[in-house]
């Protein structure tokens, strides 16, 4: 009877797993990649940032170039204090972008050495249907 319980229950989660994975909106999947690549990008792991990015952000800079430039940008900085999400928005063309699926997330985000930033960070669904960053940019 114990082992039968567990059983349904465990099919009840899953269930309501799956219908709140279901009920996901393009900003929450693209927010949720976008995250996860910060935090490489965070680390200092533009090898592995990179590595996550988006096929259009992989034909537009090489590994070595995305690695030099986060290299030079993002340690001077410091670590972040905090990120908050400023904004989210869903567009289907952007200027210079082929047209696709993206959603551009802006977050305010405070450096140990810069109080004030913004970034923005605008993943894309690539064609293997997974949301990647296509673009990264500090202001």
């Amino acid at each position: 009877m114990k082992s039968r319980t567990l059983v349904i229950v465990g099919f009840v989660a899953a269930l309501f797993a799956s219908t709140a994975r279901a009920a996901d909106t393009p900003e929450d999947l693209a927010q949720r990649a976008a995250e996860s690549w910060l935090k490489l990008t965070d680390a200092g792991d533009g090898g592995a940032s990179w590595e996550q990015a988006a096929k259009a952000f992989k034909g537009a800079v090489t590994k070595e170039q995305w690695t030099g430039a986060i290299a030079g940008v993002r340690p001077p900085l410091g670590k972040v204090v905090s990120r908050t999400v400023k904004s989210r928005q869903y567009a289907e063309k952007l200027p210079g972008a082929p047209d696709g699926k993206y959603v551009i997330i802006q977050y305010d985000t405070v450096f140990e050495n810069r109080a004030s930033a913004v970034e923005t960070v605008t993943p894309m669904l690539d064609p293997d249907g997974i949301w990647r960053v296509a673009g990264y940019f500090i202001k």
